[in-house]
């Protein structure tokens, strides 16, 4: 059995005995990992860490030979964000992030850029100017990329034929064509969401900024057409609707 050291993000949690706790790692290293503190849940323990969602900490853990649960031997926190607790929608977007890490990432699958834009998304998100829809916003669209399901917006992904910017008419997103979708394609696709020229324009310059690893914000006044269109891809992606979609999108 191999010891390793990460830097990881806590995910997800469940109590496993009185004084023992499973809890799922997102880490830098190795991505996924899901593995059993014991005496985790002990006012006293080796671990200076309570195992609280979207707490930071360096961890050691002994990785198995099998599919069984890894063993989680030293963790020591390096970072919390207290500061989302004092705005529930922030809250609700820092969780939101922690189950897409959960539930849409392999075990032993690692992506560096995608951790390292969770932390900062995590960090902005208790900023008080910043927006969280148009934080989460950014962040689904390293997700998708990172999973390997970056959206077609420079031609169609039914036919391919260029969608070019100038004069463009209507198009359509299409989260299981991948991309959007031209009006002669749009008969062929059953999800097709209408979208417009300006909330095109947006998602390319969010997609070409995740590639010159800059900011991403979506703009306010572009928000309200933008959010369903990511919200129905996430959950293509996923196969189901995320649990706190709903709470992230709520008015």
């Amino acid at each position: 059995m191999q010891t390793e050291k990460a830097l990881a993000l806590v995910v997800r949690g469940l109590d496993w005995s009185e004084t023992s706790r499973i809890t799922t790692l997102f880490t830098r290293e190795f991505g996924k990992v899901r593995a059993l503190a014991k005496g985790g849940r002990r006012l006293k323990s080796t671990f200076d860490v309570s195992f609280d969602l979207l707490t930071v900490c360096r961890v050691v853990f002994i990785r198995k030979a099998t599919e069984g649960l890894d063993l989680l031997t030293e963790a020591r926190m390096e970072e919390r964000f207290p500061i989302l607790r004092e705005n529930l929608s922030a809250l609700y977007a820092g969780y939101y992030i922690a189950e897409l890490l959960a539930d849409g990432c392999q075990d032993y699958d690692p992506h560096p850029t995608l951790f390292d834009t969770a932390i900062g998304t995590l960090r902005r998100l208790g900023e008080k100017h910043n927006n969280p829809q148009s934080l989460v916003s950014g962040f689904e669209l390293v997700w998708l990329q990172e999973l390997g399901y970056r959206p077609r917006l420079d031609a169609c992904a039914e036919c391919g034929a260029p969608l070019v910017t100038e004069g463009l008419g209507r198009v359509w997103f299409s989260p299981s064509s991948g991309g959007a979708v031209c009006p002669a394609c749009r008969p062929n696709v059953s999800d097709g969401r209408e979208l417009s020229q300006a909330a095109l324009m947006t998602l390319r310059e969010l997609t070409a900024a995740i590639e010159a690893e800059g900011p991403l914000n979506v703009p306010q006044v572009k928000l309200a057409e933008i959010r369903p269109i990511l919200g129905q891809t996430v959950s293509f992606v996923l196969g189901k609707r995320p649990r706190l979609l709903g709470y992230v999108d709520a008015r």
